[in-house]
């Protein structure tokens, strides 16, 4: 089996402007093509023990296998969650020209 080229990546967060923040230091660091941000959800855990029923907001990440570890790390590192999600999704298919551009935008910038 072949690594799959292309991925989203999810993770959430628990309002609508840390949203914004987190997809726009994304894109910004060119670690995700595209950030699509879902109106709020509800999501319902387990957390110390306790039963939590929280609204989030979901962020969707187009990226690439190739930049999934330093999108992880960036999401890490600026997420304020002690354990975020950050869960990848491998994308089997896709429309070609769609799929080249996630890869063009997440092509790392070398300097010359």
């Amino acid at each position: 089996m072949t690594t799959p080229t292309w991925l989203t990546v999810l993770t959430t967060t628990d309002s609508k402007e840390k949203a914004h923040s987190l997809a726009q230091g994304v894109v910004e660091a060119r670690l995700a093509a595209c950030v699509q941000i879902s109106a709020p959800v509800t999501s319902v855990y387990r957390w110390q023990n306790a039963i939590e029923t929280t609204e989030e907001w979901q962020l969707l990440f187009k990226t690439t296998t190739e930049r999934y570890e330093e999108l992880e790390a960036h999401l890490r590192a600026a997420h304020d969650y002690e354990i975020p999600e950050i869960v990848a999704i491998p994308v089997v298919r896709g429309s070609a020209p769609y799929l080249a551009w996630v890869s063009a935008e997440t092509a790392p910038v070398t300097s010359l």
